[in-house]
This record gives C-alpha cells, sequence and structure tokens, in this order.
C-alpha cells in the first residue's frame, strides 16, 4: 500500500464504522464506500487533502452521506434486547432453582453412587456452574427470541447470542472465581456483589456483542422483521 493512499484508507475505515455502529448493511456499506472512495481519491488528485473533504468531524460526515443517500439502517434496540436477556435469565434461575428443589430426592435416587466412588469436588462443582449457566442462557436467549420475535434479525442476534455467551459466561465465571480466590472468598456484600457484577457484565457486554454482530453482517432484513 502506497503512503500516499494511506489516509484514504484511514478515512474510509472510520467512516465505516460509523456506518457500521448506524446499522448500515454490508452491501450499503460497500456501495457507500466505493463511492466515497472515488471522491477522495479523486480530491486528492487535485491536491486536496482527503481531510478536507470530510471536515472536522468524519463520522459525522459519514452519517450525512448515509442520510443523503437513504440506506437501510437496522435499529440496534439495545435496550430492549438486554433487558429481555437478563429478565429470561432471572426467571430461568427461579425455575430451575424451584424444580430443582423439587425433584432433590429424585436426582439423589437417580444419581446416587456408591461410597467407593469419590467424585472429586471441581467437578462437582463444574457441573453445578454449568447446569446454571446452561439454564441462564437458554432462558434469555428463548426470551430474546419470543418477546422480540418481531425486531430486525432477531433470529440472528440470538443464535450468535448462543454461540458466544457460552464461553464468555464461563470466562466471566471464571473471572469471578478468580476474583474471590484472590480475597480468600469473603462473605462481604463487596465481594459477593463484585463476583455477581463480573459476570453479570460479561453476560450483558456479550449480548451487545451478538446484536451488533447481527446488524452489522449480512443482506437485509425481510419483510416483518425477520432476516
Amino acid at each position: 500500500m502506497s503512503t500516499s493512499a494511506s489516509p484514504v484508507d484511514d478515512l474510509l475505515a472510520a467512516a465505516d464504522r460509523q456506518w457500521r455502529t448506524l446499522g448500515v448493511q454490508r452491501g450499503d456499506r460497500l456501495a457507500l464506500g466505493t463511492d466515497l472512495r472515488a471522491e477522495l481519491e479523486a480530491a486528492q488528485a487535485d491536491g486536496l487533502a482527503p481531510a478536507e473533504l470530510l471536515g472536522a468531524d468524519p463520522a459525522a460526515f459519514a452519517r450525512r452521506l448515509a442520510e443523503e443517500a437513504g440506506v437501510e439502517r437496522l435499529p440496534p434496540r439495545y435496550g430492549p434486547i438486554l433487558a429481555a436477556a437478563f429478565f429470561g435469565a432471572v426467571v430461568a434461575l427461579i425455575v430451575g432453582f424451584v424444580l430443582a428443589t423439587g425433584l432433590h430426592e429424585a436426582f439423589v435416587a437417580a444419581f446416587d453412587l456408591p461410597r467407593s466412588v469419590h467424585v472429586p469436588v471441581w467437578l462437582a462443582g463444574g457441573g453445578f456452574y454449568a447446569g446454571v449457566a446452561a439454564v441462564t442462557i437458554a432462558g434469555s436467549v428463548f426470551t430474546v427470541r419470543v418477546l422480540l420475535r418481531d425486531a430486525p434479525r432477531i433470529r440472528h442476534t440470538t443464535t450468535r447470542m448462543a454461540l458466544l455467551l457460552p464461553p464468555a459466561v464461563a470466562a466471566a465465571v471464571a473471572a469471578a472465581v478468580a476474583f474471590g480466590n484472590a480475597l480468600d472468598y469473603p462473605l462481604t456484600p463487596f465481594a459477593i456483589g463484585a463476583e455477581v457484577a463480573i459476570v453479570l457484565v460479561g453476560f450483558l457486554a456479550t449480548t451487545v456483542l451478538a446484536r451488533r454482530w447481527s446488524i452489522t453482517s449480512g443482506g437485509t432484513a425481510e419483510a416483518g422483521g425477520r432476516p
């Protein structure tokens, strides 16, 4: 890549980031980028710095360019999606806890092991946390899919949630455990709240990432809000 093309590429990258933030679809971003590149390179050939064409705020220029072109923009709807995901996770945990408590005796009878068999503590703990995470993720994905079924590209969003949340939640739980271990697992409101916050932030941040990924990739949404 030549040095003279570098400013153009930098400005195009900044514009593309803005278009992604606005929810402009990939095909429209490519078309806008092609037109903008032609204008920037023409201006550069005429001795005008590319930055002068876009002005002091390249993001605002990119936003105005998208508005003037009338390209389709998908609303992120982060708020409703986060609310639905959190609500679904809480309900799933409550229902799971009630069922586990009610069926405790059945579980003990079904999985009662001989006294000679010793299950490692880490394995039992890992199985417990894996079960909690699975119930939480399933509840959040299901709730988002049902409550926001008419939102554009919601099926893509829930698919990506199901893909991204398991490793993200596992990493967040590991970080919370490491935090608790560093403090010798004190049962104080601060420590418990911090551990819960670590997992919650990882869960919500990953949900936002899944939604952003779904609206900044692929084609346009079909009628009725379904991809």
